[in-house]
């Protein structure tokens, strides 16, 4: 995840840019932009971890009984955002 990664997400969750300086740097989020910023966060990040589970599963030389574990995992990861 980059800088214009987070700052696509905070424009979805509805934070604006920065107030006028006049008023020194304040972000015009409330708790609810707050928090649907932080739930894409998190979104983007466990799919990450789901994806990266996958490759190994997915590189995994040997029978493919012996991913399962891997593909388990992924799909572990995938639930925490079904909670």
């Amino acid at each position: 995840m980059n800088r214009e990664d987070i700052i696509k997400m905070a424009r979805e969750a509805g934070i604006k840019g920065p107030a006028p300086a006049r008023q020194g740097f304040k972000m015009y989020a409330n708790p609810q932009r707050l928090e649907a910023f932080a739930a894409l966060v998190a979104a983007r990040e466990r799919e990450a971890c789901a994806m990266e589970a996958e490759y190994e599963a997915a590189r995994w030389p040997y029978a493919p009984e012996c991913r399962e574990p891997c593909e388990d995992i992924a799909k572990s990861i995938r639930a925490r955002g079904e909670q």
